[in-house]
């Protein structure tokens, strides 16, 4: 019974979401609520559970400020509590897979000798492809984490808006993410929506039913 009631709530908070163009100045987001919608985007899923990216969490105004010329003056940029910038690698390189490997055997009391088969894998899979296909790659998996975070927000009703209209390479100047093997992907600006915004009382558009699901 108690599950019945989350799903309806979960559904309800998705209904409630929105792209919100419009934010509270005035209202920032907890600390307590940022480790929530960190621990969320944490625990995201990701092809082989590589995490092939980084999340930078921008609540420096002046920052902000410079995100916001390079994204075509949005208000959402400055107006937000904060803005969450998701960038992947520009190359993934053996260490990554290392890393990973080092932390599955330390957190399942395991040893790598024990993970050679996924190693072999992983290294013959990702490290074959073109830096390219890895950016591409790498990218996707920032999408599946931006998903999350969109859920979860909503379920903590935090309002959000994910942003593509951005100039790439302005940000990662001004974020300094070359140098750090990083390219921004995707960003969502997080805080509480005005009682002004109007798209608020809009209703949801999506498709019906029959046109999104095929069941076979």
């Amino acid at each position: 019974m108690n599950l019945e009631v989350k799903t309806e709530n979960y559904i309800e908070n998705l209904y409630w979401r929105y792209a919100t163009k419009n934010f509270d100045k005035e209202r920032e987001l907890s600390e307590e609520d940022l480790e929530k919608l960190l621990e969320s985007v944490r625990l995201s899923a990701s092809s082989y559970g590589l995490q092939p990216y980084e999340i930078f969490v921008i609540k420096d105004s002046e920052t902000k400020k410079k995100l916001k010329e390079a994204a075509w003056n949005q208000p959402q940029l400055t107006d937000s509590s904060l803005v969450f910038v998701f960038a992947n690698f520009r190359k993934i390189e053996e260490s990554h897979i290392d890393d990973y490997l080092n932390n599955i055997a330390e957190t399942r009391n395991t040893t790598r000798e024990n993970l050679k088969g996924m190693e072999d894998m992983l290294k013959n899979t990702i490290l074959s492809f073109s830096e390219e296909e890895q950016r591409i790659w790498g990218a996707k998996q920032t999408y599946i984490a931006l998903g999350n975070l969109l859920s979860a927000a909503a379920e903590f009703r935090i309002d959000t808006c994910p942003m593509e209209g951005f100039d790439n390479e302005k940000f990662d100047q001004i974020l300094g993410l070359k140098s750090k093997n990083l390219t921004s992907s995707v960003i969502a600006t997080i805080g509480y929506r005005s009682e002004e915004d109007s798209v608020q009382h809009l209703e949801k558009v999506r498709k019906n039913k029959s046109e999104l699901y095929t069941i076979l």
